[in-house]
């Protein structure tokens, strides 16, 4: 019998569990009249299928295609296998592939122009859906009720939908931030005050200045809340989902399309404070110059803190230099490393630490020798997995080839042929594209010796542009280096000690590298300093070595 699989999905914890179990019951009643043999099941609960994305029962499915453990798809409609015209259309793509069919119990073998259809339909289902939802949120913003998400300070209301009441504890919190901050304090500081008082935070483990700050454009945070002033602001953000990811990604609406009610039995903070910490924001506000992309030093945005990971950023500067600090220590005061470390110390490090463990055209050599033959080592098995294939088509094309000939030659009858033939196409078609799929070999990289040299004279140039601002003067050779690193991790050290770094990089710019058009940093790093042993395979070679901020 035909081997099948069976899919199932519903979208909301709103629907009913069972719906899955109904789908399952109604595919395999299907399969049982058309003499399909069940061999698995594949299910995705509460997940909506406006994206193929967060569907782990959809990528068993496809995996499992891929080993060929079935031949055929069964689901209740292919809307539950996706309503995207997109994913539908790839899904049915990569089954196309393997040979596997598509059925459902309305339209038999599912075909691409019935699909093309059906999806088209299905997509215009989840549009005419969200319409819906904003057409009954915005009922709800005009009845005085609100429409949805979440504010610090009030709670819904259990048995009445839309209603919120006031968390008297939380309120009190509200009017606590709003007072220290007309009376002079930071968010910074008010964070760090809430953090040491242990008060719960709205959504994370603690208090940041953001979360208190807020942001003009999207009108969150604390102080720019107006529910605080007794007014329900809605539909300043719509989310959208990531083509390639399928997150939920907010976008800032138009305030001409937000819509705001007035609901004075929520009240927390009386119009003079709010009035007050407004005039406060607005004096504190400055102009950010605009256009500009390029980073300020040659670090920026590349330093993590080594305690918490957090970013750094400029934290002050006194009579030595400008120093840096862990941005989670200042924004929270959640981080214990709340020292202050010299920028330029850490710059140098970085500098002659390139110098010394990647500052030579031997040791660069050298690396990517120990990135070839590990790559070579880590694609063995692929590499006999070819070859076999290859003996394999060989082989199956021989058998075909001789077959033919006997037809040929009438040592076969048309009978004998018309069975035989048909087969060994088939097998010998399957071995092709198991070839085509699998793995090939390991290119070997190469250093581009222009690039090289271009690198081995910045090294010597770049100490000149140690502390400074990179908008001050030609920012070039700076922009350069800054392509090999992907983090300065500073590492936690007692007042007075200098502080250890980690520098972690690639050899992107240096190499040749038109067989691999893009690089994952998620594998494991070549330690420069343990002597530049055996690197774990990655799509671009990466470094990494310590270094002591003097």
């Amino acid at each position: 019998m035909t081997r099948a699989a069976i899919y199932a999905r519903y979208s909301s914890d709103n629907q009913d569990d069972r719906s899955v179990d109904d789908q399952i019951a109604l595919c395999r009643d299907y399969a049982a009249r058309h003499d399909l043999d069940v061999v698995a099941v594949f299910e995705d609960r509460a997940i909506s299928g406006a994206s193929v994305h967060n569907r782990p029962g959809i990528q068993r499915l496809l995996a499992a295609a891929n080993a060929r453990q079935f031949e055929v798809v069964i689901a209740e409609s292919m809307s539950r296998i996706g309503r995207d015209q997109e994913d539908r259309a790839a899904i049915r793509k990569r089954l196309k592939f393997r040979d596997v069919q598509l059925m459902t119990p309305a339209d038999g073998v599912v075909t691409h122009l019935v699909d093309g259809v059906r999806a088209v339909v299905d997509s215009q289902y989840i549009e005419d859906l969200k319409a819906a939802t904003v057409r009954g949120m915005k009922a709800s913003i005009a009845d005085g009720l609100n429409a949805g998400g979440r504010a610090y300070g009030y709670r819904p209301v259990k048995g009445e939908p839309g209603q919120l009441a006031i968390v008297a504890d939380e309120a009190d919190v509200v009017r606590r931030v709003f007072r220290a901050f007309i009376n002079g304090d930071s968010p910074r500081t008010i964070a760090g005050q809430l953090n040491r008082d242990r008060v719960a935070a709205p959504r994370k483990d603690f208090w940041r200045a953001s979360t208190i700050i807020g942001s003009n454009l999207r009108g969150h945070g604390i102080l720019l809340n107006q529910i605080y002033t007794g007014k329900i602001v809605w539909n300043r953000v719509r989310m959208v989902k990531h083509p390639d990811t399928g997150r939920r990604l907010s976008r800032v609406n138009p305030t001409s399309e937000w819509l705001s009610i007035d609901v004075p039995h929520l009240r927390i903070i009386d119009d003079a404070i709010w009035i007050a910490a407004q005039t406060r924001r607005q004096s504190r506000s400055c102009a950010k110059p605009r256009g500009r992309i390029r980073p300020r030093y040659m670090l920026s945005g590349l330093l993590r803190c080594g305690a918490c990971g957090a970013g750094m950023s400029a934290k002050d500067t006194d009579r030595k230099g400008r120093r840096t600090c862990c941005s989670q220590f200042m924004q929270a005061r959640s981080c214990s490393n709340g020292r202050g470390y010299y920028l330029d110390d850490i710059e140098r490090a970085v500098v002659n630490g390139l110098r010394v463990r990647l500052g030579t055209r031997d040791a660069i050599a050298h690396f990517v020798r120990c990135y070839n033959e590990a790559k070579r080592r880590s694609a063995h098995d692929a590499i006999d997995v070819r070859a076999r294939l290859g003996h394999d088509l060989a082989e199956a094309q021989r058998i075909l080839d001789r077959m033919i000939d006997a037809h040929i030659r009438g040592r076969i009858t048309d009978d004998e042929a018309e069975a035989r033939l048909p087969q060994l196409r088939t097998a010998r078609d399957r071995i092709k594209s198991e070839l085509a799929v699998c793995e090939a070999p390991p290119k070997v990289v190469t250093l581009r010796p222009a690039a090289v040299d271009d690198y081995l004279r910045g090294l010597e140039d770049l100490a000149g542009l140690i502390n400074g601002d990179l908008r001050d003067g030609d920012d070039g050779l700076a922009m350069s280096m800054r392509k090999f690193l992907d983090k300065v991790t500073v590492l936690p050290a007692p007042a007075g000690t200098p502080p250890t770094i980690v520098v972690q990089g690639h050899l992107e710019a240096l190499l040749d590298l038109s067989a691999f058009p893009s690089r994952s940093l998620s594998g494991g790093a070549m330690v420069a300093g343990a002597g530049l042993g055996h690197i774990p395979p990655t799509d671009c070679p990466t470094f990494s070595f310590e270094a002591v901020a003097a």
